[in-house]
């Protein structure tokens, strides 16, 4: 078995190769290190069944070069531009990283014979829906970001092929991930600022907006899972869990880990900025159904995920 995957120096790719580097399987590993970290290879490159790929997604005459060259059995798109909340700020970049990028790498393993397309998608494709917990049969209402935009071209696009070429689709619709190796988000910004301050705190919106996010190794379980049980044309799964919190229940969390107890200064509203969504709450029947379950509380990752920064500094300092 051979498994190529893009942004493998990120912080789910990273630990999706060493998982599947411990079972034996062959990877290899697309990243251009714009946001990806070398330290979080180190021990998959110590492993002969390792190859990594520092290149461009943008650029496709290498992508489909090193689909050629590699001949994977299954790819798993996990690079993008994850930066949500300034999307705004530079518009084309999701177009680039997100709609594009996923065009490169879907048709160069097209023409390699990839047989498996994996693509990690985003439960905010469901903008502010109405039903809670949302099914992956919502029908889409208003894009709220072009983060979002983005990840719903990129999953018609692997629908069509799916279609059209008889690759087989796994598209995944993520809550936002904690764990070990963690790079951006709220627990990033929150432990960053109380390192800086740790009397007062900014945070964005009014502190209630309520959250669903999901341990990395039940997230890399999950994806691994579903790959190997599920064979469908097009096999599109919520991942995560069956709770949420408030960002003031998360910041009490981080706030009584580091032993501090700033006084929090709120920028008002429902949302944090455009696009945020006040609520995010995926119903994953479909998921569990499969024999997955979550081995980790959002508390327990919050707790596991703040320890993790707080023990790597130097991820604090290196990420703005």
């Amino acid at each position: 078995m051979k498994v190529l995957i893009t942004g493998v120096a990120g912080f789910i790719g990273s630990h999706l190769a060493d998982h599947y580097l411990a079972q034996g399987v062959q990877v290899a590993g697309i990243d251009n290190f714009s946001t990806g970290q070398s330290e979080f290879l180190v021990g998959a490159n110590k492993n002969p069944g390792f190859k990594l790929f520092q290149s461009d997604l943008f650029n496709y005459t290498n992508t489909e070069k090193i689909l050629k060259e590699f001949k994977p059995d299954a790819v798993v798109h996990l690079a993008a531009n994850a930066d949500v909340r300034f999307g705004l700020n530079h518009p084309r970049k999701d177009l680039e990283q997100g709609t594009i990028c996923t065009f490169n790498i879907l048709e160069a393993s097209r023409q390699a014979g990839v047989k498996q397309f994996a693509y990690s998608s985003t439960g905010s494709v469901y903008g502010e829906p109405t039903v809670f917990p949302t099914p992956e049969s919502c029908s889409f209402p208003i894009q709220t970001s072009l983060y979002a935009a983005s990840k719903l071209a990129g999953e018609a696009l692997i629908q069509s092929y799916a279609e059209g070429y008889g690759i087989k689709g796994y598209i995944f619709r993520f809550v936002s991930i904690l764990g070990e190796r963690y790079t951006h988000g709220h627990i990033f910004d929150f432990a960053k600022k109380i390192k800086a301050n740790s009397k007062s705190i900014e945070v964005l919106g009014d502190g209630n907006q309520q959250k669903a996010y999901l341990y990395v190794g039940d997230c890399i379980r999950a994806i691994d899972h579903i790959m190997k049980t599920q064979n469908e044309k097009i096999n599109i799964f919520n991942l995560g869990p069956d709770e949420y919190l408030t960002v003031n229940q998360s910041l009490d969390v981080i706030c009584k880990t580091m032993n501090v107890q700033p006084t929090r200064d709120y920028t008002g509203g429902k949302r944090g900025w455009i696009g945020d969504s006040p609520f995010i709450f995926l119903d994953c029947t479909k998921l569990k159904k499969t024999g997955w379950k979550a081995t980790r509380t959002i508390r327990e990752s919050v707790e596991i995920t703040l320890k993790y920064l707080l023990e790597n500094s130097w991820l604090l300092e290196r990420r703005s």
